[in-house]
């Protein structure tokens, strides 16, 4: 029976039941809220899903209040299912610590989650920073996309988000995000230039992660219809560092608008040119073809679905 099909709110009265409640009750809601699923909560407690669905019931019952709503991937908590869990996570952990219950702590595995540096730091973590609140582990990877899609095939990752849609049938892929590029630098060289770009460009620095300027490459061909023949005056493989330096008046470069936006807004970086058609490069989520046995698998991939839109 799946949690769609075990769990709804008829008959829970509107006010509480008197009495303590059941501990056994509060270490099923636990694992529930934990693994967001009735299924997985009980194969792990040890229990059948029925069991687990009637002791929940029964809780919602002593308390009066409706603790998960059906999902089309399992179950969510309301936000008073997270308020209880806040409350009771600590001493029931420490109650089965010294008794050798069960302890719901470590019932999912980690979902493995992979990608660009940047990417990750600046939207990814934040954005899934609740579901950790809520108990869900996370290993995450940093890395170029081609390599780590190739972990993924070998089963080393959950969930890559990736810089171009992988080819084949082997992996499944759902367009994330669209990242703008922009040619920024520090206001102190942006008064320097005079003439017409690209070519005022030419006697500044020009930072980038690599040295063969994928980025600035790719900007020049779109924008500029031209090819880049400047040399890097500094690579950094993180472009996070990419952006300390230019900040900090290194010289110019070409980022995601995502990762310099505050610094434009704040003034610390300007916009060297905006052209009426900015490249842009699509990321997409992929995972490999199947259901994962892990159901924290589905909530991270579905929350950076919603996340991402307002990315």
């Amino acid at each position: 029976m799946s949690d769609r099909e075990s769990h709804g709110s008829a008959g829970i009265p509107p006010t509480a039941v008197p009495g303590p409640v059941d501990l056994n009750l509060l270490r099923t809601f636990l694992a529930v809220h934990r693994t967001s699923s009735f299924t997985a909560a009980a194969h792990l407690l040890g229990l059948s899903q029925p069991t687990v669905t009637t002791q929940i019931r029964a809780l919602e019952r002593r308390l009066g209040r409706e603790l998960f709503e059906r999902g089309a991937r399992g179950v969510m908590p309301v936000p008073f299912a997270d308020e209880l869990a806040v409350r009771v996570v600590e001493p029931l952990d420490a109650l089965s610590a010294v008794t050798g219950g069960p302890n719901t702590e470590g019932l999912t595995e980690p979902v493995h989650l992979a990608g660009p540096a940047e990417l990750l730091c600046a939207r990814v973590l934040p954005a899934l920073a609740p579901l950790v609140a809520r108990g869900v582990r996370l290993r995450v990877t940093t890395g170029l996309t081609d390599p780590l899609l190739a972990a993924l095939v070998a089963g080393r990752h959950d969930l890559v988000i990736a810089t171009s849609r992988p080819t084949g049938r082997t992996l499944r892929a759902q367009p994330l995000m669209d990242e703008e590029f922009v040619l920024v630098a520090a206001p102190a060289w942006a008064e320097r230039i005079t003439g017409d770009l690209p070519e005022a460009l030419d006697p500044l620095p020009l930072l980038s992660y690599a040295e063969d300027l994928p980025i600035a490459r790719r900007y020049w061909r779109h924008v500029f219809g031209r090819r880049l023949n400047s040399r890097a005056a500094v690579t950094v493989a993180d472009l996070r560092g990419v952006l300390a330096a230019v900040t900090a008046g290194a010289g110019f470069s070409v980022l995601p608008r995502y990762l310099c936006q505050d610094e434009l807004a704040s003034g610390a970086l300007v916009l060297l040119h905006r052209p009426e058609d900015p490249p842009i490069n699509t990321g997409y989520l992929v995972q490999r073809p199947g259901p994962s046995p892990n159901p924290h698998h589905v909530l991270v991939h579905d929350e950076l679905l919603r996340a991402a839109r307002d990315w």
